[in-house]
Order: C-alpha cells, then structure tokens, then sequence
C-alpha cells in the first residue's frame, strides 16, 4: 500500500473546494431536513446545498425555483407496468410531461419547483425508485445489458451480483456524497457487448478460467476513454466483496486535489495498474487468479423485424427513441400495454428500450400506436444513437445537441437510407464528452465553427472508429471543427462508402475495422470532401 499511501500525499495536500463543502454537512442530515429546506429556498439553500448536498440526491439546481432536475436510478433499467405508470403521471403532474432517457439506462425529469420535491421523490420512493447518489461525487447508476437474463448469449445471469453491487453503496451513509470524484460500475454476463461495458471506472466483464464461468476486471473507463485490463479473474461469488474493495481503496487514497484529475482513470496513471492490482488483492484477502479468457466479442444488431429472439419463448421487442426525448403521455401508454402483455420494460444505455414479452403478445405489442410511433426501421439512423443534453439543459454545451442528432439523423435517411446496417452515432455538446462520442461508430464534438462568411456558429469535429467490442482502439478525428450543415454533407459521404462496399449485415464498426482503418485518415478526409 505504500505507493497508493505516497500518491495519496501528494496529490492531497491542498484539497479542492467541493471537499471543503463536504465537511460542512453530512449528507443524510442534510436530507433529514429536507422539507423544511424546500419550504424556504431562498432562505435555506446555500452553497453547499446547490454543489454538493442536492446532487446527492439526485437533485440539480438549474438557478430557478421553478426548474429543478432530478436523475433517477433505475435499477437494472427495468420498469415494471406499475413503475411507468406512476412515472407517467408524477411528470405529467409536476415535471410538465418531460421524460429524457439518459445513457446509463437512467430517466431524468425536469422542469421541477422546489417545494415540490419532496412529494415527487416520495411518489417515486411508493414504488421502489430512489434518485439517491444518481449525481455528484457519487455511484451512479450501475450498468449492464437490457436482456440480461433472457438473451441466449447470456450466460450469467448477473441481477444478483448487481443487486450485490448496489447494496454495497446504495443509501449507506459512508458512501453518500464521500468519494473522491462520480464512479460508474457496469457488470456484464453476455457476450454481447450492448451496455458500452468498457467505459465505466470499474467492470466487471464475462470471461472464463480453468473452466468456470466469472469475470475480468477493468478500470478506469470515463467518458471516451476505455478501461484498461486488470490482471485479475473474478468469480461470481467474489463479486461484491472485490468491488467493495475497489471503491474502499479509492475512497481512502483517490485524489481529491483537481477535480478535473480525480476519477479513477487518473489514480491508476499515477500508481499503475500493477500496483492497484496488488492492493486490491492484499485488501480482499481473497485468492484472485489471474485473468481468464475475454468472451466478450460480438455486438447486437436490431434488424428489420426490430426484434431478438429470447430464452423460454420471450422476445425483446425494441422501442426507437430519437435522442433519448420521451414524453409522460407516451409513458402512460406504454404501461398499460405492459400491463396487458404482462411485460416488462429495459432501458438501454443508447437513451432507448426493449419491451420484453412472451412470444404470443409479440402482434400485441406491434399493432399498438406506440410502437408504430417508435418503430427502430423508421429510420435505422435513430436505432443506435446517443446525445447529450446539451445547451438547452447544460451550461458546458456549446450546441443544442439533441436537435441536432435528431436532424442529423432525418437528413440522412432521406438522403442515403440503410437497411441492413447498425451504425453508432453518439453526440457529446462540449469536449467533456458525456454523449460517449470517443467510442462512437461516428462520433461528434460540438465546437463553434466558422460558416462560408465567416461567421461563428455551431459545429461539431467528427471521429470515427471507436469500438464497442475493443477495450484499446479508440477513435480517430476526422475533421476540425465544421458547421452542422457540412458535418451532415461530410457523413452522408462517409456512409456512401459504407454502403457501396460493405459485406451485408456488416456493421460499420467491423468495416471500419476491415476498410478505413487501414486507410490513412487524410484519404479518408479526401473521399468525404474535407
């Protein structure tokens, strides 16, 4: 421990001011004292509140009595008819009927007033849902794939181990609003990669060893970046007790200097992966092997018929939301359709959702105005897509984001329309890159651009190639800053390419990987008009 105990000397001889605020209030004193906060704001709400006790719980102060956001932690990305239901109502009835769909298989509502949290979190609490630690220095929302369970290249099943995960941290007063900087944890037990299982500061990633089925461990994923490999295989039964580990060490030792240097990633820069390796083993006292071999190779694909095909005669059926916007009407509609198909609802860290069902209900399902409204083969462009919030909603965006994804998306299905193809389009509105575009098929950076005058106005730089089913390659830039209207000229061109000479089925992460990743990028800049 000697070299997390000297790295930790280091780093933290002049704390920053989030830390100071932390030592102000605990945070479940402060929650105990909620209402009463809530019934005078203006008198009651203060520094600390708004930068570190509310994000606690969730809670985000957009600077407007009248337009709080709250982040919901879904576990599991499983809704039940009941859940949706109450979900439905509670934003038609305080949250004007906003429901956005986030990238961790979360949902936030907004336009919320202050004095009315308190009764929103308690009718969200009436059925089992919490937005504890969902912001802040904080766990958030533990990932893993939609289908767990039911998928047949699901081999374990991980609802316990998840369960496992989140009781660890989930309300206990040690872990609220203590850590060094937000941690994300994502378990996967298919060898589908669909939960983007790389790109947490710890994963646990299906793998076997001497013939038994368990985990490989990787650290220090962040938005964009992947984590590294850990030389170290992990059993199902040591799942709990090797992440409680992981997050004690990094509670205790984790920088608390720069937040901008003060995720998980930056810690293993500093002591190495080797040296977090042996302390993790020390600390467990358990008897880790090394790692086993990955099984972890494939990626989904929604065809035409926008369905997969499940264990015990279920189905997963796929619900397309452009951008993550969803609505509390189209909610209220959707559970009682669940209700009636007695199914159940899992979201996907691309901001939409499969409805899982028995097969019998499948024509059910598809004859309803809502999976009409929502078809994945509308327009497959939509099918994979990620964006972030954006200015509407952030104050680091620099483009609107959502609407530009969504234009983006239209543009090109009129303009060169696939159909048997998947292709990942991931959005961040600022280079801090919460839309996860450093992983994306195509990825974009919002950016302030120069127009054909001149003139600033809104753009993107574009990066291709980053891969969901490789923890190393990532992606590589293609163009500087251009505006939105070139950036959709510039695709449409990238993705006649693919269309002319992909392999069917292909998905456009493998041709990148059999064709332009083999090409030098200012080729590639030619052939797209750069």
């Amino acid at each position: 421990m000697k070299i997390l105990e000297d790295a930790y000397e280091l780093r933290n001889k002049k704390i920053n001011k989030i830390e100071l605020l932390k030592q102000e209030q605990k945070a479940l004193d402060f929650w105990n004292n909620f209402e009463n906060i809530c019934k005078n704001p203006y008198e009651n709400l203060s520094e600390v509140h708004e930068k570190h006790l509310l994000k606690c719980f969730g809670i985000y102060d957009k600077g407007d009595a009248n337009s709080f956001t709250i982040r919901i932690r879904i576990p599991f990305g499983q809704l039940t008819p009941t859940q949706a239901k109450k979900f439905a109502q509670t934003s038609k009835t305080y949250g004007k009927s906003c429901v956005d769909l986030t990238t961790r298989g979360q949902i936030e509502f907004r336009n919320l007033k202050l004095h009315e949290l308190p009764t929103v979190l308690k009718e969200l609490e009436s059925v089992g849902i919490t937005t504890f630690q969902t912001a802040g220095d904080n766990f958030r929302g533990v990932i893993t794939s939609p289908l767990d369970g039911y998928s047949k290249t699901s081999l374990i099943s991980c609802e316990t181990l998840f369960n496992d995960i989140q009781d660890v941290f989930l309300k206990n007063e040690d872990y609220i609003g203590t850590l060094p900087r937000k941690f994300n944890t994502g378990i996967l037990g298919d060898s589908v990669n669909d939960c983007n299982i790389y790109g947490h500061d710890c994963a646990f990633v299906l793998a076997s060893k001497d013939e038994e089925l368990g985990f490989n461990l990787y650290l220090g994923g962040k938005v964009g970046v992947q984590a590294r490999a850990v030389n170290l295989f992990v059993k199902p039964q040591d799942v709990k007790a090797v992440f409680k580990t992981i997050v004690d060490l990094f509670k205790k030792y984790g920088f608390r200097d720069n937040r901008n240097k003060n995720r998980m990633a930056y810690f293993l820069d500093e002591i190495s992966t080797q040296e977090f390796e042996k302390a993790i083993i020390k600390a467990s006292n358990l008897d880790l092997k090394s790692a086993g071999s990955l099984l972890v190779k494939d990626e989904y694909k929604i065809d035409e018929t926008s369905t997969i095909k499940l264990k015990n005669n279920k189905t997963a059926i796929y619900f397309s939301i452009p951008a993550g916007i969803f609505s509390a009407e189209d909610l209220d509609e959707l559970s009682d359709l669940m209700q009636n198909s007695n199914s159940v609802l899992r979201l996907t860290h691309e901001q939409s959702f499969f409805i899982i069902t028995d097969d019998e209900n499948i024509d059910l399902i598809k004859s309803s105005s809502i999976y009409k409204k929502y078809d994945s083969f509308h327009n497959i462009y939509f099918n994979n897509q990620i964006a972030c919030a954006g200015t509407n909603e952030c104050s680091f965006g620099v483009i609107q984001n959502k609407a530009d994804a969504i234009e983006m998306a239209l543009y090109l299905n009129t303009h060169i329309p696939i159909s048997d193809a998947k292709i990942r389009m991931y959005w961040s509105a600022c280079p801090k890159g919460c839309g996860v575009h450093g992983v994306a098929d195509i990825g974009f950076e919002g950016a302030k651009a120069k127009d054909e005058n001149g003139n600033s106005c809104d753009g993107v730089k574009i990066f291709i190639g980053g891969k969901a089913t490789n923890s190393i390659l990532e992606a590589r830039q293609l163009s500087k800053a251009i505006p939105i209207s070139k950036a959709q000229e510039v695709v449409k061109e990238l993705l006649h390419i693919y269309k002319t000479q992909k392999l069917k089925n292909e998905s456009f992460e493998n041709f990148d990987s059999r064709v332009l990743s083999s090409l030098p990028i200012e080729e590639i800049q030619k052939r797209v008009g750069l």
